[in-house]
């Protein structure tokens, strides 16, 4: 949600990526270069998602484990433990809440996370 064409057109292109190591990584576009490399997960971390703002990147894993990023300087911001994995989540259009879609361990359920700072 960066860059031209976006409602942050000022803020600098971002790029996250998730991984089975358990790690999630955010990328400076425009040089190619990792500028945080973010290591709490314990677990293969299937999916990230920057919050509207990009200000934000929430990442879920297995084991039920979501955390809330600060794009900026890399630290945890938030963090929940659900029940089952994390296999998706998603910001609302205003960015105070967190939607979090678990897997099949205690039944497929939706999650919403309330997120106001």
């Amino acid at each position: 949600p960066t860059g031209t064409g976006s409602p942050n057109p000022n803020k600098k292109l971002v790029l996250a990526s998730a991984s089975f190591d358990s790690m999630v990584k955010l990328w400076d576009v425009e040089t190619g270069a990792c500028t945080h490399s973010l290591n709490r997960h314990d677990k293969k971390v299937y999916t990230v998602a920057f919050s509207p703002s990009g200000d934000y990147i929430a990442s879920g894993s297995l084991g039920g484990q979501l955390y809330v990023w600060s794009v900026k300087d890399g630290s945890i911001v938030r963090s929940y433990r659900g029940g089952s994995d994390i296999f998706e989540v998603a910001w609302n259009a205003s960015g105070n809440r967190i939607a979090a879609c678990g897997g099949a361990s205690e039944g497929h359920a939706v999650t919403v996370i309330d997120f106001r700072m």
